[in-house]
C-alpha cells in the first residue's frame, strides 16, 4: 500500500426500522454486526470514524465517534467533520455490510491510488429487471446495462467534502459526487457483501461466515 493517509467513515446511525431495531448491534456469529465492519475497516485505515445513533459512546468501538443525523447523508457529514484536512482518501462504508472483505477495501484504495476521485464496488444484476411506470404497469429493461452498488465507496477527501458542502441528500455518496460532474470508477464488488436489512439477513450472513471458515473463501 501507499503512504497516503486513509480514513474510513463507518455509518452505523440508522434506526433499523425494517429490521425492527438497531441492526448494527445485533449479534452475528459471536460479535455485533458493527464490530465485524469496524475490524475489517481498521486493517487498512489509519483511523475509523464510527457514526452512531445515540450518546452512549461506550457502546461503540474506536476512539473517533460522532452521533449521526436523521438521514444517511447527514450522518456521513457528521463523520467527515472528524476527518483532518490532510487526509488523502476517505472510504465510506455502511456498518450494516459486515462481510465486506479486506480484499474489497484494497480494490477501492488501489483505484484511488491510480487516480480515481470516486470509486464504487458493483455486482451484476442476476434477476430480470423491470421498470415501473407511472400507471403501475411494468416494462422490461436490459439488465446488462445496470449494476448494483455496494460499499465501501472511496473518494479523495477534498472531493467528498465538496460534494457534501451543499447539505444535499442522496442514497449513497457516489451519487453525491456525481452532482459535481465526477463519475465513479467501478471495481468488482462481492456477492457475499450483503446488507443487513431484515432479521433473515442475519441468518444469511452467519451461513456465509461459516462457509468462509470451512474454506469456501
Amino acid at each position: 500500500m501507499s503512504s497516503s493517509r486513509i480514513w474510513v467513515v463507518l455509518v452505523a446511525a440508522g434506526s433499523g426500522s425494517r429490521f425492527g431495531g438497531s441492526k448494527q448491534v445485533a449479534e452475528l456469529a459471536g460479535k455485533r454486526v458493527l464490530d465485524w465492519s469496524f475490524e475489517t475497516a481498521s486493517v487498512l485505515a489509519e483511523r475509523v470514524v464510527v457514526v452512531h445513533p445515540d450518546a452512549d459512546l461506550a457502546n461503540y468501538p474506536g476512539d473517533f465517534k460522532v452521533i449521526g443525523g436523521s438521514t444517511r447523508s447527514e450522518s456521513v457529514r457528521a463523520g467527515l467533520s472528524l476527518v483532518p484536512d490532510d487526509v488523502d482518501f476517505v472510504l465510506v462504508h455502511d456498518a450494516a455490510r459486515p462481510l465486506a472483505s479486506v480484499a474489497l477495501y484494497r480494490r477501492v484504495v488501489d483505484a484511488l491510488l491510480a487516480g480515481a476521485e470516486s470509486v464504487v464496488p458493483v455486482i451484476e444484476v442476476k434477476e430480470s429487471l423491470k421498470l415501473l411506470d407511472d400507471d403501475r404497469s411494468i416494462s422490461s429493461v436490459d439488465r446488462t446495462k445496470y449494476r448494483l452498488a455496494q460499499t465501501p465507496q472511496g473518494f479523495r477527501r477534498a472531493t467528498i467534502v465538496a460534494a457534501h458542502a451543499g447539505n444535499s441528500e442522496a442514497t449513497d455518496d457516489v451519487a453525491m459526487v456525481e452532482s459535481l460532474g465526477i463519475k465513479a470508477r467501478m471495481v468488482d464488488g462481492e456477492l457475499d457483501n450483503l446488507k443487513i436489512t431484515y432479521p433473515l439477513d442475519l441468518a444469511y450472513a452467519e451461513a456465509i461466515l461459516k462457509w468462509r471458515i470451512s474454506g469456501g473463501r
